[in-house]
């Protein structure tokens, strides 16, 4: 069976065919680092780390590169850096935010079992791929500068006599829609409503560096800009796969395909666009305002990584997902039991009943139905197949020993009540065995009684 994927730009499931199979090539935009990540950026994540341990499953480790950029050039972070740092230079805070919320974001991706990147680069470090783009674009009409600003003009592409793209093509929109639906900054300078900036500059104590086209003025780059620089750099002017969470599709793909594919003269930037769906919490959207605002940090005091990983995949990467309570509960009780069944077993080959859903453009609901099939069968399988997966990334015993350290309770305490109670049921002493069952209960400890003696584990 063939790897199938879903390409946005053509709305169709594809068979995967790498440029080349022996260096196969995927760009997902990262975090831009001023702040905790939130859980709706767990899910690109862990999404593309999935496909990332499938491309290797198929074409070996030596032959996949996977780039994920950090932005650490935004206002968002200049504001920070502002905010908590106020007797310092500017640049100097924004280099405090930039490498303390870059370090943050690390722990919290590297507890959801998250490979890292083959390379993942920084803005700031690629300031000269941008500048070369920029000038390749006004050499080839479809840029230009004014009062200090470097523009790029969709006009200019889909007026090319050439076998360029369309502007709008990957968002499916025409101009006029994307000016009635985006926040297009109205500036004298602009030939055209649609025009964004590729290059801006930069205010007193901001980051800049020498601008472009001739421009005296230091400046820094926009935002879409930085991304087609950090693929071209690492991964060539085509590459295979490009993903991203399906609110980037515009305007931040779609600028990206239309940088691109102008300064190099190419037909595509990628090959597939791949796209994963919105996040709500408890059936609402997100927000600070409605108090539902989590940080994956803030889970993870409370679930060990795994859980949320696999809360995440029970949803199809490119349907919404539902953030409840009660799934995160369903997930940490399956956790538990394929950690008790085959965490310390000597892994076999994934399962096709496990891999073949996941060739199915990324099928994780059916691939995980498939692992609790395997549950009471090949054990071994269940093994390599969860691991292929992302996750036993402890022993058995480390896991059952994390969820005593988050439930604060004392082990062998819990082992001394259990002798009670089994020694009260053997003297028919029925309400003190209920008492000590109802007082483990309260704990957070659950019981099973059978034939072969008393067995315990917490309840969450």
């Amino acid at each position: 069976m063939e790897l199938r994927l879903y390409d946005t730009l053509t709305k169709e499931k594809r068979i995967f065919a790498p440029l080349d199979a022996e260096n196969v090539r995927m760009y997902v935009c990262g975090p831009t680092v001023y702040d905790f990540a939130h859980i709706g950026n767990a899910r690109p994540v862990i999404v593309f780390d999935v496909l990332f341990r499938l491309l290797r499953h198929l074409n070996g480790e030596a032959h996949v590169k996977y780039v994920r950029n950090i932005t650490d050039v935004d206002d968002k972070i200049n504001d920070r850096a502002a905010r908590d740092f106020p007797g310092l230079p500017l640049n100097e805070a924004i280099r405090k935010v930039t490498e303390q919320t870059g370090k943050q974001f690390h722990a919290d991706v590297d507890a959801l079992g998250a490979l890292r990147p083959s390379v993942e680069p920084r803005a700031t470090e690629h300031i000269a791929e941008m500048r070369e783009i920029i000038e390749r674009l006004i050499k080839g009409g479809f840029a230009y500068a004014a009062e200090d600003h470097v523009l790029f003009s969709p006009q200019a592409m889909n007026t090319a006599n050439s076998s360029l793209p369309r502007y709008g093509a990957l968002s499916k929109r025409s101009l006029d829609e994307m000016i009635a639906g985006a926040r297009v900054d109205v500036a004298p300078y602009k030939r055209d409503a649609t025009d964004f900036v590729l290059w801006k500059p930069s205010k007193p104590g901001e980051p800049s560096w020498p601008s472009p086209a001739g421009i005296k003025a230091e400046g820094r780059p926009g935002w879409h800009i930085e991304c087609s620089a950090m693929a071209w750099k690492h991964l060539g002017e085509h590459f295979d796969i490009h993903g991203g969470g399906i609110d980037l599709v515009f305007p931040h793909h779609e600028n990206e395909v239309a940088q691109t594919c102008c300064a190099f003269h190419r037909e595509r930037m990628a090959n597939y666009w791949m796209h994963n769906g919105f996040l709500q919490v408890e059936s609402e959207k997100m927000s600070k305002s409605l108090g539902n605002f989590v940080t994956i940090h803030e889970l993870l005091a409370d679930w060990p990584g795994e859980v949320l990983r696999l809360n995440m995949l029970k949803t199809h990467y490119r349907s919404p997902i539902d953030w409840t309570m009660k799934s995160l509960e369903e997930s940490a009780k399956t956790l538990d039991d394929w950690y008790r069944v085959a965490a310390d077993v000597a892994p076999g080959e994934p399962a096709a009943s496990v891999v073949e859903p996941l060739l199915d453009d990324l099928n994780t609901p059916l691939a995980i139905a498939a692992l609790h099939g395997l549950r009471g069968g090949d054990v071994g399988a269940l093994a390599g197949s969860l691991r292929l997966l992302g996750f036993f990334s402890e022993s058995a015993a480390q896991w059952e020993g994390r969820k005593q350290q988050a439930s604060g309770v004392d082990a062998k305490e819990v082992e001394r009540l259990i002798a009670e109670r089994t020694a009260a049921r053997s003297r028919k002493d029925f309400r003190e065995s209920d008492r000590i069952r109802d007082l483990l209960a309260a704990m957070g400890v659950a019981i099973k009684d059978s034939k072969d003696g008393t067995t315990w584990e917490f309840s969450r």
